[in-house]
């Protein structure tokens, strides 16, 4: 090889280099075949194991990467299924190796949420539709649903915080600008977060305590049902908790779905509950219908918004705390928005003395992951999901698969002991 063939390979691999982008993220399909995915939940027990739930009612396995006939639940005759309703979120107990338990929220054939626990059988991949209950709402004699008066706004996502309670999150009722008043009404559980203690033996006849230290139990600063954790929510469509166990703070993280302008994303300190987002006197940041007063003051504004130029219904998201994608996408937030179809992610910065946190550096990642696609889109994103390290998943209503996110490609290692060859 003469010297100039050297300096010009070395160019070259220079020039490709440069060329790269620093972080482009890509996805590959780790299931498809699914049909109107709405939530992608691992197991903690198997890493291989993943459930799916699908909106008409089944609960579908993901076994290393392979969609299993057999569904882990079928609820479709017990689902009402159509526009915002249908089986919306899953949760499996932290303690599922020992209880078998987990936990589902769906609209019944009457247009109600219903809240319903289940155990496994002895086969993990194969639910006991038997062991079915109920939660039952107010006590031994309340009702076994929530009344939803209108068919939108279910919310309907479930997951257990670092404290090992439940967070169950319920929109206003439905309709346009919350008619009802509901998100800000203290008697009622629409419009509001809400967190249970579900550690109780079987024949417990509620399925839930109400957690001493649960913001309202005191009267303060406003008389309300015990069971409510938070006020103020449109429709809060997938929430999670930044991770304790990756190194998260375990905050929690808001995707509350806008009416005519404004998606939102609602940040809370580890444990600060007793907020009140604002809904329906504010959208966003901004003042909405004023007519009536909020339950109690102050509104907490939103840490990120956008319009309706931008996006049109916004699905919350994860704090990335996994590996693939590098350090600088660690504790990076990434949503969505379901209309639009595009993925950003934005940085976090936490006041060290208040807890609360401020948005900054926003990014869109919508044309990096599309390229890598199959259909060269992503669809409709209906919610996140991350495996037990932490590495995150897209799910794709509108396409029937979930797509895993990838880091860059390795780059070509630069070319190393070169020497000049005279001829």
């Amino acid at each position: 090889m003469s010297y100039t063939r050297v300096v010009a390979s070395a160019a070259v691999i220079a020039v490709l280099m440069r060329a790269t982008p620093h972080a482009q993220l890509r996805t590959s399909v780790a299931a498809s075949g699914l049909t109107a995915p709405v939530a992608f939940v691992p197991d903690p027990t198997d890493p291989m194991t993943q459930y799916v739930v699908e909106q008409a009612g089944r609960v579908r396995v993901v076994r290393d990467g392979t969609v299993l006939d057999r569904a882990f639940l079928d609820l479709t005759a017990s689902v009402a299924s159509s526009g915002e309703q249908g089986l919306l979120g899953l949760v499996l107990a932290p303690d599922i190796a020992s209880s078998g338990r987990f936990y589902v929220n769906f609209t019944d054939r009457n247009g109600r949420t219903v809240v319903a626990r289940f155990r496994r059988t002895a086969d993990p991949l194969v639910a006991d539709p038997g062991s079915r209950f109920d939660l039952r709402w107010g006590g031994p004699g309340g009702p076994p649903f929530i009344d939803q008066p209108f068919p939108n706004h279910n919310g309907g996502h479930l997951a257990f915080g670092p404290d090992g309670f439940l967070y169950i999150g319920l929109g206003d009722g439905g309709s346009g600008n919350d008619p009802g008043h509901r998100a800000q009404d203290p008697s009622g559980l629409l419009g509001k977060m809400l967190r249970i203690d579900v550690s109780v033996p079987d024949d417990h006849p509620s399925g839930y305590r109400v957690p001493p230290d649960n913001p309202f139990v005191s009267g303060q600063p406003v008389a309300a049902r015990p069971e409510i954790w938070s006020f103020g929510l449109r429709n809060p469509w997938r929430y999670s908790f930044d991770d304790p166990a990756l190194g998260g703070s375990g905050a929690l993280l808001i995707g509350d779905v806008g009416q005519n302008r404004w998606e939102e994303i609602d940040y809370e300190p580890p444990g600060l509950g007793g907020r009140n987002y604002g809904w329906r006197n504010e959208e966003g940041a901004h003042p909405n219908v004023t007519s009536l007063s909020p339950a109690y003051l102050p509104l907490i504004r939103p840490v990120h918004e956008y319009d309706h130029a931008t996006g049109q219904s916004v699905t919350g998201g994860i704090v990335y705390r996994g590996r693939l994608l590098g350090a600088a996408h660690r504790g990076r937030y990434f949503f969505a928005d379901f209309v639009g179809g595009r993925v950003w992610s934005l940085a976090l910065a936490v006041d060290s003395n208040t807890g609360e946190a401020r948005a900054e550096d926003l990014r869109e990642h919508t044309a990096e992951l599309s390229a890598s696609s199959p259909s060269g889109s992503l669809g409709n994103i209906s919610s996140f999901g991350a495996d037990r390290d932490g590495e995150l998943y897209l799910v794709s209503y509108s396409t029937g698969s979930i797509l895993k996110v990838l880091g860059p490609t390795t780059a070509p290692a630069p070319p190393s002991g070169l020497r000049i060859v005279r001829p």
